[in-house]
C-alpha cells in the first residue's frame, strides 16, 4: 500500500484520487475552498461533462496529441465514465450533438457525484491546501503544503491549465514539471473567441450567422472550415465555429479567414438565386434587394466590401458587379488580429510534453512515481464534453496505475 498525493481537485484529480485509492492510502489537495471549482462554471453552469459518440469518433475533435489519447480513451471510455457516475447516483441526458449533461443542469451534481466516489474510498480531502513545491530524494516525494512538507511514495499531477485562473489554474504543474526536469510545451490560448481589425464591428455587433462556414487559408489553400453558428461581437467573433477554430489556428501565422455566408450554395446555384432576387426588385436599389438572402445589417457592409454603389438600380448593376458580390457573399473576408487573451479561453493548449510520458499509465518516464493527467497535459480537444472526458480519463489511467 502506498502513500499517495493527488494535487487538484479539478474531474482528472478527482477520478485519479478515487482509482488510485483502491488499494492505497490517497490524500487529495485542492487550493480552493472546494471541489471541482472550474468544474461548477462549465457548460454555462450546466456541465457538459462528457460525450454519447462512439469513442472512436473522440480523435478527431482532439486538436492536440490525439495519438497519445488512444490507451486512456479506450481504458476508460465515455461509457465507463457515465456508469460509473449513475453507480454513484448521477442521472444524465444526451443533446444536440451527442453532448451529455446531467438531467438536472446543475453542474453541482456531477460535482457530488465525484465527492460521493471520494467518499465511498476514504480519500483524505484537504481544501484550502496550496502546494507551493514538489521535489524527490531517493526514497520518496516532498510536498509542501502551506509551507509544511509532508512525504508520499508517489505524486499525481492534476493541478489544470491557465485559463479561467480565478478557478485557481495559475500553471503550478508546469512549474512542478520543469523542477523535475520535464518539459514543457508553449501555452496557448484554445476554444477562446477571435478579435477582428476591420471597422465594421460597431455595425454587426449582436448580428448572430447559422449554417455559414469559417474558413482558414494559408498560402491560397484552405487549411481548416469548420460549419456551423457564429456571433459578431464588439472584438470580433465568437460563437462555435470560432472556438473550434481557434484550436487549430492559434500556432499558425501568416492565415486569412473567410466566412462562407452561403456554404449550401454552389457558385452556380448562388448566382440563379441574386438573379432571381434581382428580377423581383428590378426596380429597387441595390441597398435594398438583398434582404431575402442575407441579414438586414450585413447588407450596406457586403456591398461596400464588393466596392458596388449600393443606390444604384438593381437593373443598372454589371455583370462584373454581380460576380464581386457572389463572390463577397462566398468568401466574406475577416480581418484577423489575434485570439482573445487565455483568461477567456475555456481550455488551455500546451503544457507537459506528452513525450514525456507513459501514454498507458500516464507516468513521467523521467521520475518513477510521478504522473500526470487532465489539461495541465500538452493535450486539447474541442467542443461537446471531450476535454472532461479526456481528463476523467487520464485520471482513471494515472489512479488505474498506482
Amino acid at each position: 500500500m502506498k502513500n499517495v498525493a493527488v494535487i487538484g481537485a479539478g474531474p482528472a484529480g478527482m477520478m485519479a484520487a478515487y482509482f488510485a485509492a483502491k488499494d492505497n492510502r490517497v490524500t487529495l489537495f485542492e487550493k480552493n475552498e472546494k471541489l471541482g471549482k472550474k468544474l461548477f462554471i462549465t457548460g454555462k453552469g450546466r456541465c457538459n461533462l462528457t460525450n454519447n459518440r462512439d469513442i472512436s469518433e473522440y480523435f478527431n475533435e482532439i486538436a492536440r496529441n490525439d495519438k497519445f489519447m488512444y490507451s486512456a480513451l479506450y481504458m476508460m471510455s465515455n461509457v465507463e465514465t457515465l456508469k460509473l457516475f449513475k453507480e454513484f447516483g448521477l442521472e444524465t441526458k444526451v443533446e444536440r450533438g451527442d453532448r451529455v449533461f446531467p438531467k438536472s443542469d446543475k453542474s453541482s451534481d456531477v460535482i457530488q457525484s465525484y465527492e460521493r466516489m471520494l467518499k465511498s474510498r476514504n480519500v483524505n480531502i484537504r481544501l484550502n491546501s496550496k502546494i507551493k513545491s514538489v521535489s524527490k530524494n531517493e526514497e520518496e516525494f516532498l510536498v509542501d503544503v502551506n509551507g509544511l512538507k509532508e512525504t508520499f511514495d508517489a505524486v499525481i499531477i492534476a493541478t489544470g491549465g491557465v485559463s479561467y485562473n480565478s478557478t485557481g489554474s495559475t500553471g503550478d504543474g508546469y512549474k512542478f514539471a520543469k523542477n523535475f526536469g520535464l518539459k514543457v510545451e508553449k501555452i496557448y490560448p484554445a476554444l477562446v473567441p477571435i478579435e477582428l481589425k476591420d471597422d465594421f464591428l460597431g455595425d454587426l455587433q449582436g448580428i448572430s450567422l447559422k449554417n455559414v462556414t469559417l474558413k482558414t487559408v494559408k498560402n491560397k489553400k484552405t487549411v481548416h472550415e469548420e460549419f456551423g453558428e457564429l456571433l459578431f461581437s464588439h472584438f470580433g467573433i465568437t460563437g462555435p465555429i470560432v472556438l473550434r477554430t481557434s484550436s487549430y489556428i492559434n500556432r499558425m501565422s501568416d492565415f486569412n479567414l473567410y466566412l462562407d455566408l452561403k456554404p449550401a450554395l454552389s457558385f452556380e446555384k448562388l448566382e440563379n438565386r441574386i438573379l432571381r432576387d434581382f428580377d423581383k426588385y428590378k426596380n429597387k436599389e441595390l441597398k435594398n434587394s438583398l434582404f431575402d438572402l442575407l441579414p438586414k445589417g450585413l447588407v450596406p457592409i457586403i456591398i461596400k466590401m464588393a466596392n458596388i454603389d449600393g443606390r444604384k438600380s438593381v437593373n443598372e448593376i454589371t455583370r462584373e458587379e454581380r460576380l464581386s458580390l457572389l463572390n463577397t457573399i462566398k468568401s466574406m473576408p475577416l480581418g484577423y488580429k489575434n485570439l482573445m487573451d487565455i483568461n477567456a479561453a475555456i481550455v488551455t493548449s500546451g503544457g507537459v510534453s506528452v513525450r514525456e510520458i507513459n501514454p498507458s499509465t500516464m507516468e513521467s518516464k523521467k521520475v518513477p512515481n510521478l504522473y500526470f493527467c487532465g489539461e495541465v497535459l500538452d493535450v486539447d480537444a474541442l467542443t461537446g464534453g471531450f476535454n472532461i472526458q479526456i481528463a476523467n480519463s487520464t485520471g482513471y489511467v494515472a489512479g488505474n496505475s498506482i
